[in-house]
């Protein structure tokens, strides 16, 4: 077998390279990005954690209530917050919620354009389509190398690595939302005069509401599910404390910080899953 390693396809060479070469060369790139998220986390983090618990509390309530005009919905929505306070992890829910929110705006923000532009154009989402394979089967720790390495330790590594596995699942959404608006929909819109982008905006996008809100949810649920890998790289909440239990085999800190992302995941599902008849 020594014939065959002797000529070692030098793939992680090739990464170094890659990386060290954007090192000397992106660093004013990397450095105003990291700006720009830090200052969004941080904002968010204001909104989440200047007022009193209570009023964020009886905000996402009569969030969840507007969202689904369920009673039922918002009020389990209202006692998982309480449970949430009651066990002392509010703090940490907070920014989890923080690095949630800011994975949805930066996927949403990407994947949306880029899913319409590959239902416009076959060959585009052709060659995406290996890519976006890759980014989700990539294992997530070797994102925290070059993520650590251009961005530091904190939020925004943790941030840009949940991206990178998380912004597949929008683009794949509004691509089969797009592309499977039926024909004679969008002949009706032509025969009426409409362009494209009348045609995207009034049409296509209509329909393909419910995958693009599928997609949201999606975001959502991935992202929760990086928020402990997240912390292996300095990025605050739920995770952290998961991460200490298993350090020292706490058995008792680990079902209480998972129960409780747990609960946060059922909440969000809830508030942002559409209903069967949303969509009729």
């Amino acid at each position: 077998m020594d014939w065959l390693t002797d000529y070692k396809i030098p793939i992680g060479k090739s990464a170094k390279a890659a990386v060290d070469w954007l090192i000397d060369n992106g660093e004013w790139f990397f450095d105003g990005l990291s700006s720009a998220l830090t200052a969004m986390i941080e904002g968010i983090l204001w909104v989440l954690q200047t007022p009193h618990p209570f009023i964020v509390i009886a905000v996402i309530t009569a969030g969840a209530y507007a969202l689904r005009r369920s009673i039922a919905i918002a009020a389990f929505a209202l006692l998982s917050c309480l449970f949430i306070v009651n066990q002392g992890y509010w703090e940490e829910t907070t920014e989890t919620l923080t690095l949630v929110l800011s994975s949805c705006v930066v996927c949403m923000a990407a994947g949306v354009p880029i899913g319409i532009a590959a239902a416009h154009r076959p060959a585009l989402y052709a060659a995406l389509r290996p890519v976006l394979d890759l980014m989700q089967t990539l294992p997530t720790f070797v994102y925290l190398i070059p993520a650590i390495v251009f961005f530091g330790i904190g939020m925004v590594p943790g941030l840009i690595a949940t991206a990178i596995f998380v912004v597949p699942a929008p683009i794949r959404l509004t691509h089969l939302g797009i592309s499977s608006t039926p024909s004679a929909l969008v002949e009706a819109g032509e025969a009426f005069g409409a362009t494209g982008r009348q045609l995207l905006w009034k049409v296509e996008l209509p329909y393909a509401m419910p995958q693009i809100m599928a997609g949201l949810t999606q975001t959502i649920m991935l992202s929760l599910s990086m928020v402990v890998i997240a912390a292996l790289v300095g990025a605050d909440g739920l995770g952290v404390p998961v991460v200490r239990a298993l350090n020292s085999v706490n058995t008792a800190l680990g079902f209480e910080a998972g129960f409780v992302i747990v609960v946060v995941a059922i909440v969000l599902d809830r508030m942002f899953r559409r209903a069967d008849g949303d969509d009729k």
